[in-house]
């Protein structure tokens, strides 16, 4: 059993989403041991399944393997409770692999680079694993393991008002089976405007250093960040990514406590330049949005505003930051499927309305 004093973050919230309740030293050093032991793919499923037909999309490689792991299952049906609590935990052990995999085998064939799978150490936390697994020396300091551990609690619910958990509890009341339907929500957060905000973040700070060099020169920032607002540059949208929320208006709660470790991080990399440039435009942006924008709510940062540059300084490449959103979501996603099928038995399905008006048929040969 794992010692007293290990905190890991996203066990433990991982622990009180699937059970409801916070665990005590005992429980949490027993889930963690868990999910540690279901950290293990079939028998030659990374070779089979995994390095079969790598792809850059590292979200369809994932989706694919996890509805080739319903093969494996001969109860994959049964949706009693525990046995969808199983299957839940394994996924959610299995799923850092299935990632991380997927890459070096894209990395590899398509890239050319050398090709080395690590098998995690069940000794390790699941975010420690995921730096273990993904870097060739498979070393990683205390405080990156800390960060991401941080990170993945962050990521891993929002409600189930967001569209991947509202796909998942969609169906699930169908009656389908957990692979399916994580699958289905694999699809749902794959989509640039749900898992894939922090990525647009980094696009827009390539361009942003691309035009601004010195970043102490708060002026030249504001003004780049006007024309970007303006549209008349980066994807001309007009659209600042990382700022504003459609819940959140004064703070993003999740972003307040994540730039505490911001801050740590880049200081530990050589990295303060950098933060230099985020804080500003954290500072400035909000005022601008309102203005021009005559927003009065308020906008404030939210949490994919330092997950990018998070995720590149932990080295990890931009293939998987979408999938590392997937690796903490699929917890929230798990809780949701097991509510859902303890409290509700009926399907759910939308109600429309047609817009079209009514029109006379009329037969072929006159058409």
């Amino acid at each position: 059993m794992r010692a007293a004093n290990q905190r890991h973050i996203y066990e433990e919230g991982a622990y009180l989403l699937l059970f409801g309740d916070l665990p005590t030293v005992t429980q949490l050093g027993e889930f963690s041991d868990v999910i540690s032991s279901c950290m293990e793919l079939p028998t030659n499923f990374t070779r089979d399944v995994i390095m079969k037909a790598p792809s850059a999309d590292i979200m369809n490689s994932m989706t694919r393997s996890i509805l080739t792991l319903a093969s494996y299952d001969p109860d994959v049906s049964d949706l009693d409770t525990a046995n969808v609590l199983r299957q839940c935990i394994r996924l959610i052990a299995e799923f850092p692999m299935l990632a991380i995999y997927g890459y070096h085998a894209y990395n590899h064939y398509e890239n050319g680079d050398s090709m080395y799978i690590h098998r995690p150490d069940p000794a390790l936390s699941l975010a420690e694993n995921i730096l273990r697994m993904l870097r060739p020396d498979m070393k990683f300091s205390r405080l990156e393991a800390q960060v991401l551990d941080i990170a993945l609690l962050l990521h891993m619910e929002h409600g189930g008002g967001n569209n991947s958990t509202f796909t998942t509890r969609v169906v699930t009341s169908t009656g389908s089976d957990t692979y399916s339907a994580i699958a289905a929500a694999m699809s749902s957060l794959k989509g640039p405007k749900h898992g894939g905000a922090n990525l647009m973040v980094m696009r827009m700070m390539d361009d942003i250093r691309a035009h601004v060099t010195d970043y102490h020169d708060r002026e030249a920032i504001e003004d780049y960040l006007k024309k970007i607002l303006h549209g008349e540059t980066f994807d001309k949208k007009g659209l600042i990514y990382g700022m504003g929320h459609a819940v959140y208006s004064l703070s993003d709660p999740r972003e307040v406590i994540f730039r505490k470790f911001v801050g740590r991080l880049a200081a530990e990399k050589g990295r303060d330049e950098d933060l230099l440039l985020y804080t500003t435009i954290e500072q400035t942006a909000p005022r601008l949005i309102a203005q021009e924008r005559k927003i009065f709510k308020g906008v404030s940062p939210n949490v994919d505003f330092y997950s990018g540059f998070v995720y590149e300084m932990l080295g990890i490449p931009r293939e998987l930051y979408t999938p590392l959103f997937a690796i903490a979501r699929i917890t929230g996603w798990s809780a949701h499927r097991i509510e859902e099928l303890l409290t509700m038995d009926k399907i759910i399905r939308p109600a429309y309305k047609s817009l079209v008006e009514k029109r006379e048929y009329v037969d072929r040969k006159n058409r």
